[in-house]
């Protein structure tokens, strides 16, 4: 079988290079073609386009890009129909995909949306465009299923691919009872040889440079008024050295590691962490948090104003209160940073946030092995007729 994948997106990179060997296990000929990054290539598709070159954050900023991205949607289109495939699927990454959506189905080929779009928060009326171009909805989140219902659409709630995703990574490293959080690749010496044992609070200032630059110059004020700890930036792999060390330079505290976002967190005992999927990284891996958000203005208030959700970080929204303290524009200062920073390093509010954790992690296995069970919905699909 045939089959086309589609991500926009660092994180959409990583599910769906798990769902391409997931796919190769039930289809031993199938032949992948996608548009996505290095994950999806190693497991064996055909990278078309890299992640890299299509996200864009931020209503002004597509609008800005507005002509590449209409070129990219062009290029994606004479490619999919020159492969024709069995099956096309949609990971996530909603203003690209739901347009391409559109056309496959135009076209008479089978669509399957793995990692739905957040059309509970804002346009929902977007489900009726989905309901109509998508043969199958695979959900990861537990209240999209009950969503879903109220369009008279069942769809199928198949776990979140970053619990095993997790569990996997964690099963690599020594129990936390026999080697605590000081055996890590974030560890360093001071200058006399002797092991640093400060706290490590890992800094997740994003993988856009346009996030970047608004985050991280806040993140790294808040680390100069801690000298008792070691602060680590996590670098995404689209961001160049001579990007962070405009940042960083002259910061003595200050680290920068390429290691991959995983191999941090496993070391971390606290975290300042970028809304998005790192959010819900940083809680399956057990580390406190505080969630950071800081957009272009004019962009974050037309979010305002369409955003119908309580909370930005998928933690919260998953327990439907607040687990993790989010600082979200004008309230993400230093000062304000620092407080909540001080806070979770405390051993106390540090074990009822990981006690949450463990509920959280407990409500999202409720699918089973995500990646699994969305390739055999995918395989399904594409078998089907």
């Amino acid at each position: 079988m045939r089959y086309y994948i589609i991500a926009g997106e660092a994180s959409g990179d990583l599910h769906g290079g798990n769902l391409v060997r997931e796919i190769r296990r039930r289809d031993a000929d199938a032949e992948v073609r996608c548009w996505g990054g290095d994950r999806m290539e190693a497991a064996g598709a055909v990278l078309v386009k890299h992640y890299r070159e299509l996200a864009f954050m931020g209503f002004l900023e597509v609008v800005a890009n507005l002509r590449t991205i209409l070129r990219n949607m062009r290029c994606c289109r004479a490619d999919m129909l020159r492969f024709r495939p069995d099956v096309v699927v949609f990971i996530d990454y909603p203003g690209f995909n739901i347009p391409m959506a559109v056309f496959a189905k135009g076209r008479g080929l089978r669509t399957v949306y793995y990692i739905s779009p957040q059309v509970w928060a804002w346009k929902e009326g977007r489900v009726r465009t989905l309901k109509r171009v998508v043969d199958r909805m695979l959900v990861i989140l537990p209240f999209e299923q009950a969503f879903y219902r109220r369009w008279d659409w069942d769809v199928d709630y198949v776990g979140h691919p970053l619990v095993g995703e997790v569990e996997r990574r964690r099963a690599l490293r020594p129990s936390d009872g026999e080697a605590g959080r000081d055996t890590g690749s974030v560890r360093a010496d001071d200058a006399g040889g002797r092991e640093d044992r400060r706290p490590t609070v890992v800094l997740l200032p994003g993988s856009r440079r346009q996030e970047v630059r608004l985050k991280l110059p806040v993140m790294l004020e808040v680390a100069e008024r801690f000298p008792q700890c070691r602060f680590v930036v996590a670098q995404a792999p689209g961001l160049d050295d001579a990007f962070l060390a405009t940042f960083t330079a002259g910061r003595p505290g200050v680290t920068v590691r390429k290691v991959d976002t995983y191999g941090l967190l496993l070391e971390a005992d606290a975290a300042l962490v970028t809304s998005g999927t790192a959010t819900l990284e940083t809680a399956l891996f057990g580390v406190p948090q505080v969630v950071c958000y800081k957009g272009n203005p004019l962009s974050y208030q037309i979010a305002k104003r369409l955003v119908k959700v309580k909370y930005i970080s998928l933690v919260n929204l998953i327990m439907d209160r607040e687990v993790v303290k989010e600082l979200i524009q004008d309230a993400l200062t230093p000062e304000n940073l620092s407080r909540e920073l001080s806070a979770i390093l405390e051993p106390a509010v540090a074990e009822r946030m990981r006690s949450d954790y463990a509920g959280l992690r407990g409500r999202l296995s409720e699918g089973g092995d995500a990646s699994a069970r969305a390739a055999a919905c995918i395989v399904e699909t594409a078998s089907a007729g």
